[in-house]
């Protein structure tokens, strides 16, 4: 059994993945170099409070899924919404809004 400590680094990568970043890009947002991220992501390097603190608002993750993985891991698909959810501006949020109520209205 995955000991939930370990499963950090995956949901890191699995972010900065779906925000369509480089191990680069990210490493240099972060000011750290990519052998850490590198780490991080692969050898079940821990972060500091400070960095983990950045990655959670640089990916924008929700903290539930680091702190209380189990729940998320029911939940996949959500995640992934949320994430995409994250770098829209407000005119797409409402039209996404607006076609999933339309979409669930007519069921």
């Amino acid at each position: 059994m995955e000991n939930k400590s370990d499963i950090l680094g995956g949901i890191i990568k699995s972010a900065r993945l779906a925000n369509q970043l480089t191990r680069k890009q990210l490493a240099v947002q972060l000011g750290i170099s990519q052998r850490y991220l590198i780490a991080i992501e692969n050898e079940n390097q821990k972060p500091s409070y400070e960095l983990l603190y950045q990655l959670i608002r640089e990916l924008s993750i929700s903290a539930d899924i680091i702190f209380y993985p189990e729940l998320e891991h029911d939940y996949p698909d959500i995640e992934k919404l949320r994430l995409l959810l994250a770098r829209c501006d407000e005119k797409e949020i409402n039209a996404f809004t607006a076609t999933l109520q339309s979409l669930i209205e007519s069921k």
